[in-house]
């Protein structure tokens, strides 16, 4: 049995940097009592959401999902999902076309995020 790729700190900083630069949007989900429980990267563009979710270092998880989606945390479709360690999902996600279309979507204005019991957060496409 492998063990996961860690990458040095360095590495994961600068695929970070690299998905800001892309246009993506981080908030941190947190819990009744304003611990992080995890962060969120999105990014709406075309007619797709790009979605990546920070848990720990070893546990990410990065999805493609309609731009009509109403729950992006939780999608009843999705066109592309990687999990993994935070290198190997990351890269693999800055890999991905970035003029996506999803099949029969319309553009996409943004999303809503859920970021803690009862909130959300508007987050507006950059296309």
């Amino acid at each position: 049995m492998s063990s996961p790729r860690v990458a040095s700190p360095a590495v994961v900083t600068k695929r970070l940097q690299d998905l800001v630069a892309r246009g993506y949007r981080f908030v941190h989900r947190t819990d009744a009592e304003g611990r992080v429980l995890s962060v969120l990267g999105i990014r709406p563009h075309h007619t797709v959401v790009d979605v990546v979710c920070l848990n720990a270092e070893d546990d990410v998880v990065a999805t493609r999902v309609p731009g009509g989606e109403v729950d992006v945390l939780e999608p009843a479709k999705v066109l592309w999902r990687r999990d993994g360690d935070a290198r190997t999902v990351l890269e693999d996600l800055l890999a991905l076309p970035d003029s996506a279309e999803a099949p029969e979507g319309r553009p996409v204005a943004g999303c809503w995020i859920r970021t803690e019991s009862g909130r959300a957060t508007w987050v507006a496409a950059q296309n």
